[in-house]
């Protein structure tokens, strides 16, 4: 049948860019033994290309094109309006005599007049990382040659449906590189009809399948017209059963195309399917499964007591499962949950944070994770684990006890070693309350970064990749001190110690809050403070400000451009003076390969003109200030409460040496992070460095590519001067599709996710509940912010997002409160909000989707709740 047309026997799946993503998994799919597939046959892209070049106005749908992708996505009033010019545009276009001879050959073929499916299949559908599903139209119960050309022509014109090219624009989808194929195949009018997910959607578990029926044609399920059947099958069994009632279907019109059909009474309540027909269907799933090598989403018909499948494509939504090399059970937990970055990181950026931690990593969509099943095996080590990890977090931590109460999943244990502690807890007890130890370790860890940054200058090539692995080595030794870390848990534990002996003698909840305020030696909230510092310098130059404001993003040359105005020279000094101390912070910052503020200093901007418009000069020393007194005040009025107690003085006595002992330690813990990720920039400036060698010899296209690379790859590459090129292009395309992925905190190897809830039942009614992580109650107004460059923010505002790493702590000194959807007691967030006393809720799942940006929201960091309040 030529180019134009193929039989669906001629398709296989690597012909999408021939037959796009629905006509590639039809041809597919009629190649499996035992499955059955309409027969049809697809319009090729060829034709559609041609027609699209052949079209009389084919300069105007060009022109109509450029247009289109210089479009913002919530541009709706736009999108709506040319999309529906180009779609008239192309539902005008006449098909070739050429082109209408082949497609009555295929109809011939089949039956000329047999009802016929006319199916949209685009290039860009049905993909592993982006599925496209329902962006194109189907038209159903076409009768004739002529019916079905026009609707053929639909198709193609449905390329352009305001949610397809919203669909690309979001997802950068170049739409001149996406072509219309269009699937015809032979009607069926099945008894029952459904969805088949050879996963489970909503927890991901792979060893569960899920089936949804209902009567008449499957469009009644897709368009939500009708509740459907749901069963739930694990290993050939029905592991649960819903029979709706279903009150109408969808049927084939005598006349064409379908309507709806009123059940009668008597069948309403019937199921669609036997018992003994979902076991079946589930089977011939899990056959379609093994043949496309991942979870697929299946249309299927039940016609004669027989099932035909009229698409499959791949599940884009399951977050992948960490590869291993045995068919045991595991149980992990995400890296990112803790570290605050669940953002998928590159291969170079997963490899390197690997290297310079001790505990070994599994990864999964890009993103790490931590096997803990033999602790959780383990009686003698469980309960400390998820402790600890409950403490944290207590959505892992419920998570894992879901995993412990199944009596089947893991393995059987009964050693008796000893009980799991978290790393250097249990010695705390032996740093004395002396602030010279912090200072000590803080002056070493100055010391080893000075050195890697003078001894790094002297290497390059192979010597360079050498002395990163041996100094990282060095890194290690600091960063896990002993010493460190007992410190680190020593302010930790005395929180700990305040708010549990607090609240029991006094009623006094989450004391150690307040007490924590402006704790010397914290270097993430000193940052916040510093860029306040860096607005005064600033502020008193209007012209300073205006050329500021007008820096473009990509503007990394404005310093420079500065010293032509009056103030500019003073301007750029402190901005620089900044980045010398905090230029290798970002967001993200555990990933090695992500831009950092001294590479791209215009990511500060937005925040120091925010300070410079809504503070007065000096506000960086107050605020520091009033944190001291509040927590001074706090101490007093504590000891003063409880010296009135029977047995007061000693309490009194031991409360006081923890208060010391938190302001003396606290701070600190921010300090190994910020020692690591200065190390880090150090390597990174040389490595790209030796990437922009490797590209001036040819070897690399661009210097990003070394990101795409794991770090024992790249040293190949510098020593071959060899790159794989297929491989970074696989690796960019599977990093873009991670970005897509949320990471779940429990995963399991049946890649079940398991997201953990609160046990409580003392909220007020609707509240969204969470961590509470800084005492007090403040009420304001939400802004709902993704992306710390669009921060747009006003003296008590409260800040909601998904989560915040130590760069976005200079936007802590603008809000009055703060919400996260992930976070623990200990993260970032947390410690930076007690520094600067905004109440603080953490771990309040999808509090950007629930809370909309504006709305007055009440935040109690003291109970762990927030309140969306009613519109004034």
């Amino acid at each position: 049948m030529g180019s134009y047309v193929l039989d669906l026997q001629e398709i296989d799946q690597t012909q999408v860019a021939v037959v796009g993503g629905k006509g590639a998994h039809l041809g597919e799919l009629s190649r499996i033994d035992g499955v059955r597939v309409p027969a049809g046959f697809c319009v090729t892209t060829d034709a559609f290309r041609q027609v699209m070049a052949d079209a009389a106005d084919a300069a105007s749908i060009d022109g109509q094109l450029d247009r289109l992708s210089r479009l913002n996505p919530d541009d709706r009033d736009a999108i709506r309006a040319l999309s529906a010019e180009i779609r008239r545009s192309l539902e005008r276009i006449v098909i070739p005599a050429d082109l209408a001879a082949a497609i009555a050959q295929a109809l011939t073929r089949i039956g000329e007049q047999a009802a016929y499916a006319v199916r949209s299949s685009a290039t860009a559908e049905d993909l592993p990382g982006a599925s496209f599903a329902g962006q194109q139209d189907t038209y159903l119960n076409i009768v004739g040659p002529a019916a079905i050309l026009e609707h053929i022509s639909r198709c193609w014109a449905s390329l352009f449906t305001e949610r397809a090219v919203t669909y690309r624009l979001r997802n950068g989808f170049d739409h001149r590189k996406v072509d219309m194929a269009v699937v015809v195949q032979q009607m069926v009018f099945p008894h029952a009809a459904g969805i088949l997910f050879t996963a489970e959607p909503v927890t991901s578990n792979r060893k569960v399948a899920s089936v949804e029926a209902s009567f008449g044609l499957g469009e009644a399920l897709v368009s939500g017209l009708v509740n459907a059947d749901v069963y739930q099958v694990r290993d050939g069994d029905i592991v649960a059963r819903t029979v709706a009632t279903k009150q109408r279907a969808i049927v084939a019109s005598p006349t064409g195309g379908t309507q709806e059909q009123q059940i009668e009474p008597a069948r309403q309540n019937e199921p669609a399917l036997t018992e003994a027909q979902v076991v079946q269907l589930t089977q011939l799933g899990r056959r379609i499964e093994a043949h496309f090598g991942s979870p697929q989403d299946i249309e299927w018909c039940l016609v004669d007591d027989g099932f035909q499948i009229v698409q499959s494509r791949p599940i884009t939504t399951l977050f992948p499962i960490p590869e291993t090399g045995d068919q045991d059970n595991h149980v992990y937990v995400s890296v990112g949950h803790q570290q605050m970055m669940t953002d998928p990181m590159k291969p170079f950026g997963l490899s390197f944070w690997q290297m310079t931690t001790p505990r070994p990593m599994a990864e999964a969509g890009g993103r790490l994770f931590v096997d803990v099943t033999q602790l959780l095996a383990s009686p003698a080590s469980r309960a400390g684990l998820v402790g600890a990890l409950g403490k944290s977090d207590p959505l892992i931590g419920d998570a894992l006890q879901t995993v412990l109460d199944r009596d089947d999943f893991l393995p059987s244990v009964t050693d008796d070693g000893p009980a799991w502690t978290p790393p250097g807890s249990g010695s705390s007890a032996a740093v004395e309350t002396d602030p010279a130890i912090v200072t000590e370790l803080i002056e070493r860890t100055q010391a080893a970064i000075a050195d890697a940054k003078r001894d790094i200058r002297a290497t390059s090539g192979s010597a360079l990749l050498d002395f990163i692995l041996a100094d990282i080595q060095e890194m290690k030794r600091v960063q896990f001190d002993p010493r460190s870390m007992q410190v680190i848990m020593a302010g930790m534990e005395a929180a700990w110690w305040l708010n549990e002996h607090l609240q029991e003698w006094l009623g006094e909840k989450n004391a150690a809050d307040t007490l924590a305020q402006s704790a010397p030696h914290n270097v993430t909230s000193e940052m916040g403070l510093a860029l306040l510092d860096v607005a005064d310098v600033i502020r008193p130059y209007p012209k300073v400000v205006a050329f500021l404001h007008e820096v473009g993003d990509r503007d990394e040359g404005f310093l420079d451009k500065l010293a032509e105005l009056e103030g500019g020279r003073e301007a750029a000094e402190a901005i620089r003076a900044y980045l010398d101390r905090y230029g290798m912070r970002c967001v993200g910052e555990i990933d090695i390969t992500r831009p950092r503020w001294g590479e791209h200093p215009t990511a500060l901007l937005p925040m120091i003109l925010a300070n410079v418009e809504n503070f007065e000069s000096g506000a960086g020393a107050r605020r520091f200030e009033q944190g001291r007194q509040e927590a001074a005040k706090k101490e007093q009025e504590l000891l003063e409460c409880l010296r009135a107690l029977p047995d007061g003085e000693s309490k009194a006595e031991e409360t006081k040496q923890m208060i010391d002992r938190l302001r003396t330690f606290t701070g600190y813990r921010e300090y190994p992070k910020y020692g690591m990720v200065s190390r880090y920039f150090v390597y990174k400036q040389a490595l790209v460095e030796e990437a922009e060698r490797l590209v001036r010899a040819g070897v690399l296209r661009e210097r990003e590519d070394i990101f795409f690379l794991r770090f024992q790859e790249l040293r190949e590459v510098v020593r071959t001067n060899q790159v794989d090129e297929e491989l970074i292009g696989q690796r960019r395309e599977a990093f873009r599709s991670y970005l897509a992925l949320t990471p779940p905190r429990v995963l399991t190897s049946d890649g079940e996710t398991i997201a953990g809830t609160y046990r409580r039942d003392d909220l007020p009614t609707g509240a969204l509940v969470g961590l509470p992580v800084s005492a007090g109650t403040i009420e304001g107004r939400a802004r709902v912010i993704l992306d710390i460059a669009e921060a747009d923010l006003e003296p008590g505002d409260i800040l909601v997002t998904a989560y915040t790493d130590p760069s976005w702590s200079p936007l802590f000194v603008a809000v009055a409160g703060l919400v996260t959807e992930v976070g623990g007691l200990m993260t970032h967030g947390a410690v930076i909000a007690r520094e600067y006393g905004l109440p603080a809720v953490v771990g309040v799942q999808n509090a950007t989707r629930l809370i909309e940006d504006g709305q007055r929201i009440r935040v109690n960091g003291t109970d762990g709740y927030v309140e969306i309040l009613p519109a004034t």
